[in-house]
């Protein structure tokens, strides 16, 4: 059992761009292609378990889509809709989460906040922001905030992890992508999150702590991210780039994979529960253990490091961090400011080359080429 375990963890390796050798695996190229290629598995993997759900709601998601040739980019207006279960935003999330982005959506853990960003004007989605739980421990982003390890819980449960963030089509064509993670700083969202989350206790330690929103953290697919670069609102820098992931995660772990060696650990008296209040560090240990038990020596270490970017909500989260101020200092951002900044500074001086491209979308195509896709999974 166990040497037919290994030689399906060392075929999908392979398959994903690793070179294997003693018990240590490492791309063999890391260019950003290459790196598609590497997440190209897992994104398959959960397409895979969601065909019925993809297919039944083709016809759904393009009578709320827009052919380029009828986007009119003075007229976009957008509005963040909070995501509710069963509803069709729901939907709408689902099937584009699924379907669009290259890297694979994990599940959520912890708090959680979904928008679809909703053009108004032309009753289309613009793009999607997925929020959730951020990892208690974190190096890069501990260590740029200052964090003493005391009070590390205390600050990183007052911000939210940004796992999907970005345009769909036809707004990519457009640099909607930037205007999806310009609203993503919107007050819109952080009174929310304070709403949301006033008076609710944390899970693991069962405390009260202020419902503030003082920043997000998220990280580039592919390591620096054109959508961060020089994210700006007037003068004000967005998006601060503070350093690099390690190289750690699990999605070049398969789903099947991670339950046989979740029962390969059971077998040995390994604890593995899993569930409400274990989140995504519990996952990694446990794999980490699995392959090692296995022979392998860097079980979570998959080698992608991805650009780390940090998103402030208060003007003093420095000050507020060392103890210097008592409150919180508010950026104030409107959706409606935020987007006109967004026309002017990043789409109507290229829309003589963006257009072009723009008026070459056709939705029934995009969906046709989607269930081709579908077809040769």
């Amino acid at each position: 059992m166990r040497s037919s375990l290994i030689r399906k963890i060392n075929y999908t390796l392979r398959m994903q761009g690793y070179d294997i050798s003693k018990g240590m695996f490492s791309l063999t190229r890391g260019d950003r292609e290459n790196l598609r290629r590497t997440h190209a598995l897992a994104k398959r993997e959960r397409i895979a378990r969601k065909i019925p759900f993809i297919r039944d709601h083709t016809i759904f998601i393009q009578d709320h889509m827009i052919d380029g040739k009828d986007l009119r980019i003075e007229n976009i207006s957008p509005k963040l809709i909070p995501v509710v279960k069963t509803s069709h935003w729901e939907t709408l999330f689902r099937w584009w989460n699924y379907v669009w982005w290259s890297m694979p959506y994990e599940a959520a853990y912890g708090r959680q906040m979904r928008y679809i960003v909703w053009d108004q004007h032309h009753q289309a989605v613009i793009g999607l922001i997925g929020l959730h739980s951020p990892l208690l421990s974190w190096a890069p982003r501990d260590h740029y905030l200052g964090l003493p390890p005391a009070k590390r819980d205390y600050w990183v449960n007052q911000s939210m992890s940004a796992q999907r963030v970005g345009a769909v089509p036809p707004y990519n064509i457009i640099l909607g992508g930037k205007l999806v993670a310009m609203l993503m700083t919107s007050d819109t969202l952080r009174k929310d999150f304070h709403r949301k989350y006033s008076k609710q206790a944390t899970v693991l330690q069962k405390r009260e702590l202020p419902a503030n929103l003082l920043f997000i953290t998220t990280t580039g697919a592919f390591g620096k991210s054109s959508l961060y670069t020089r994210l700006k609102f007037g003068d004000e820098q967005l998006a601060s780039f503070i350093g690099y992931s390690n190289g750690s995660g699990s999605f070049h772990v398969p789903d099947a994979i991670y339950e046989q060696l979740l029962t390969e650990l059971d077998k040995s008296g390994v604890n593995v529960k899993r569930g409400y209040g274990h989140g995504p560090s519990r996952k990694m240990r446990l794999i980490r253990a699995g392959m090692e038990a296995l022979g392998y020596q860097n079980g979570v270490l998959h080698g992608v490091k991805r650009a780390i970017y940090l998103f402030r909500f208060a003007r003093n989260l420095d000050r507020l961090i060392a103890g210097k101020a008592q409150r919180p200092l508010w950026h104030h951002r409107q959706e409606s400011d935020l987007t006109d900044f967004w026309k002017n500074r990043w789409i109507l001086p290229r829309i003589d080359v963006r257009g072009a491209c723009l008026r070459q979308f056709n939705k029934k195509q995009f969906i046709d080429e989607q269930l081709k896709e579908i077809d040769c999974l």
